[in-house]
């Protein structure tokens, strides 16, 4: 033990005559938990002192002042026994080839410097690990180890006694599907960029010449390879604006993504014809250039609005598994295989999963995640406990009466008063202007036509000019980019909205009004000015 190598003068200092930890700088209670000069609040800052000096990693005491988190319970943890589950293996983990593994952790604990340099250095404590990288703006870590030298549980068990727990829930294990969508707009991205970066490199001779300077042969060559390339463009990448654009035709509803739709088709079909004929050169590098423009826009709304992670539902805040109590054994189960009758056991701050009757203990409960009233509400032996509620206090034996798909929270989240309104959402400026664009465009691109129509080629010409420059690219690139920079500014001034079409809605309220439910988060530093005309007595009764 190197116990005299780390002397820092602030964790051995004491304030209303206790120590302070030497981890954690808690005030200890207790004088009784010393190594050396070192003292600790509790067994667990001690514990974790002694594993980071016995591998060497005290510098981790030299980055900040008393730096660490005091750990939750050691050893064989198991409230952690789910990660056994090979199902659940499946959908935390990035990657797995049964050798190697991957996977992201959200760590609420992250909070400085000697975090990250602990966390990074997690190879000294765990051989198996091989790597491991620290997002600090997201509170994310994400390691690559062996994991046939040690399983996911080993590792997470881990991370926990170091007081860096990593927070799993309910919505980590939908996380495959969300990731789905996010690869599959980054291969569109990709395919329109590689189009439009060779299309452009390939036009270089019908940009640089004049006239009939280009050989036929390889103008009619290239023409072909930029077609070719253009399909996937036309075909996959633009796929979400084709399906958007027939779902709100079928609704009888003209959105943004028709005039787009219509101004890419043209383009497609016309340099289509072009290229076949060689009539021109077409407006292949305009068409793939416009797409992946727009999915630029596309993601970067997308990853703004991720960033903020304020749409999520409640299995964002439910646990993975909770404690099933079976022939008085102690199990860790998944939420999702509990059925009525199962008894399960809520420790202190723990969220009670399902709806469930209390046997034994006596209740607390706090549902300020449910109702946004922070009073805990006692409940006795027989009283029925909602799913969302928090026990705050000792330990209580509960008997699940639903399952978590059919709890009162799931339905109370799951109701249609709420579906309704997102569904039903505001019709955006985008798309109230789109409406009557579109016809417009469409008018005046038959005007055009019939104009010139003596000249049939002519004609065509000035019908399809006139439906690809009136492309409506600039208000769909400059939407996404417009909402997402507020959602950023509203986000860094911790004003949260729920979607971005609420930023337009924000633009027509006149009154604000707040009923007696809700929680602030700070109670304490809440000051209420009141600033407008007084209401006379006739006002206030009402």
């Amino acid at each position: 033990m190197k116990i005299d190598s780390y002397n820092q003068p602030h964790p051995n200092d004491s304030a209303q005559g206790y120590p302070v930890c030497f981890h954690c700088g808690e005030l200890c209670a207790t004088t009784d938990i010393i190594v050396g000069d070192k003292h600790f609040c509790c067994k667990g800052c001690r514990t974790v002192y002694e594993l980071l000096d016995a591998n060497d990693l005290c510098n981790y005491y030299t980055l900040d002042r008393a730096p660490g988190v005091s750990p939750q319970e050691f050893g064989a943890d198991k409230r952690f026994g789910y990660l056994d589950d090979a199902e659940v293996q499946k959908q935390l983990l990035d990657f797995n080839d049964g050798r190697t593994a991957k996977a992201t952790f959200f760590i609420p604990e992250m909070h400085c410097a000697a975090c990250i340099w602990l966390l990074e250095n997690l190879y000294t404590l765990n051989p198996a690990v091989t790597q491991s990288k620290v997002n600090f703006l997201k509170k994310e870590l994400t390691v690559t180890w062996h994991i046939i030298d040690s399983p996911l549980r080993e590792l997470v068990t881990l991370l926990a006694s170091i007081g860096y727990e990593p927070r799993i829930n309910l919505q980590d294990l939908e996380r495959q599907a969300e990731d789905t969508s996010n690869k599959s707009l980054y291969y569109k991205i990709g395919i329109a960029g590689f189009a439009f970066g060779n299309i452009m490199l390939l036009s270089f001779p019908e940009y640089l010449s004049s006239g009939g300077a280009v050989d036929p042969w390889l103008r009619k060559m290239f023409g072909y390879i930029i077609l070719i390339l253009a399909l996937p463009v036309m075909i996959y990448s633009a796929s979400e604006y084709w399906q958007s654009a027939w779902k709100g035709l079928r609704k009888g509803i003209v959105n943004m993504d028709v005039p787009i739709s219509l101004g890419i088709f043209t383009l497609f079909i016309r340099s289509t014809y072009e290229i076949l004929t060689q009539s021109g050169a077409g407006f292949f590098d305009s068409m793939t250039g416009l797409v992946f423009l727009l999915l630029i826009g596309k993601i970067f709304q997308k990853k703004t609005y991720d960033t903020l992670s304020f749409d999520r539902n409640y299995k964002a805040y439910f646990p993975v598994s909770v404690t099933r109590l079976t022939g008085g054994e102690e199990i860790s189960t998944p939420v999702g295989n509990l059925h009525p009758k199962d008894r399960i056991l809520i420790r202190n701050h723990e969220l009670v999963p399902a709806d469930a009757v209390l046997i034994r203990g006596s209740g607390n409960i706090d549902y300020s995640f449910v109702t946004g009233e922070s009073d805990p509400v006692k409940k006795a032996i027989g009283d029925e406990i909602f799913a969302g509620g928090r026990q705050v206090g000792g330990a209580i034996e509960l008997e699940v009466v639903r399952e978590v798909s059919q709890s009162y929270l799931t339905r109370l989240w799951n109701n249609d008063t709420f579906t309704q309104h997102s569904k039903n959402s505001m019709v955006t400026l985008a798309n109230q202007v789109s409406k009557y664009f579109t016809a417009v465009v469409i008018f005046l691109a038959f005007v055009a036509g019939l104009y010139w129509l003596p000249d049939q080629h002519l004609a065509l010409k000035a019908f399809t000019a006139v439906l690809i420059v009136a492309c409506p690219c600039a208000l769909a690139l400059s939407t996404p980019f417009a909402l997402g920079s507020a959602l950023r500014i509203f986000g860094r001034r911790k004003f949260f909205l729920r979607n971005t079409e609420i930023a337009e809605t924000l633009a027509q309220i006149d009154t604000v009004v707040f009923d007696k439910t809700g929680t602030l988060t700070r109670p304490g530093q809440a000051r209420i000015r009141f600033t407008g005309e007084q209401l006379d007595a006739h006002q206030q009764v009402w």
